[in-house]
């Protein structure tokens, strides 16, 4: 899993960029600082309108951070990239989901 922090960082809240796989197979990238939460929240249909027809989801992919600005950039930049380039994402990281 790719880790972003400061050693001498007081703040210990880390802040999460998440790509799930929908039930429909598409994807869904968002933010968070608590992953268990949110995953169950889109599971109940409570956290988005896009992954509310789409449950279960399932987590794919996922990059920490220590500030809530470099999730929200990072979330912005993979909102941006083609499935197969968010997709390709997990294969380049042998730590993660």
């Amino acid at each position: 899993m790719t880790q972003r922090y400061n050693s001498v960082s007081m703040n210990k809240e880390k802040f999460t960029v998440y790509i799930m796989l929908c039930s429909d197979n598409t994807l869904y990238t968002g933010w968070t600082n608590d992953i268990a939460k949110r995953i169950m929240l889109h599971n109940s249909g409570k956290a988005s309108k896009y992954t509310r027809g789409r449950c279960p989801v399932t987590i794919y992919y996922t990059e920490e951070f220590e500030t809530k600005q470099e999730a929200m950039s990072r979330e912005f930049a993979i909102k941006k990239m083609s499935r197969e380039s968010k997709l390709k994402l997990k294969m380049n990281d042998g730590d993660n989901y």
